[in-house]
C-alpha cells in the first residue's frame, strides 16, 4: 500500500513575516490534516475557528512547520487566514465549491 501525496493549500502570504534568528517566513502553506492531527480538539470548535483550536492544530500542518509560541505571535489577519485554510479542508468536496470559488 503506497502512501498518500499530501494536500496542500495554496501559499498564504503573512501580513507580518515570522522571524526566528536569521530566518524570514512570509508566506505558509496549510497541509490537509489526517484524523490523529486533529486529537485534542472538537471539530466544531475549528470550524468556528477558536483560537485555542487553531494553536492547537496548526503546528501540526503547517509548511513551514509553525510552533505554537509562532502561531501565538501571528497578527489576527494571519491566524483567520490559516484557520481559513485548515477550515476549508475540514468541509465536504460540495461545500468547499460554494465557500471558495477557486477550489
Amino acid at each position: 500500500m503506497s502512501a498518500k501525496t499530501p494536500i496542500f493549500s495554496n501559499p498564504v502570504a503573512l501580513e507580518e513575516p515570522i522571524v526566528r534568528g536569521e530566518q524570514t517566513i512570509d508566506s505558509v502553506q496549510v497541509r490537509k490534516p489526517g484524523a490523529g492531527e486533529l486529537r485534542g480538539t472538537k471539530l466544531t470548535d475549528l470550524l468556528q475557528m477558536d483560537v485555542a483550536a487553531l494553536q492547537l492544530v496548526l503546528p501540526r500542518v503547517t509548511q513551514p512547520m509553525l510552533t505554537g509560541p509562532d502561531i501565538a505571535k501571528l497578527e489576527p489577519a494571519d491566524l483567520l487566514a490559516l484557520g481559513g485554510e485548515l477550515v476549508n479542508f475540514l468541509l465536504p468536496r460540495s461545500e468547499r465549491a460554494i465557500a471558495s470559488p477557486t477550489a
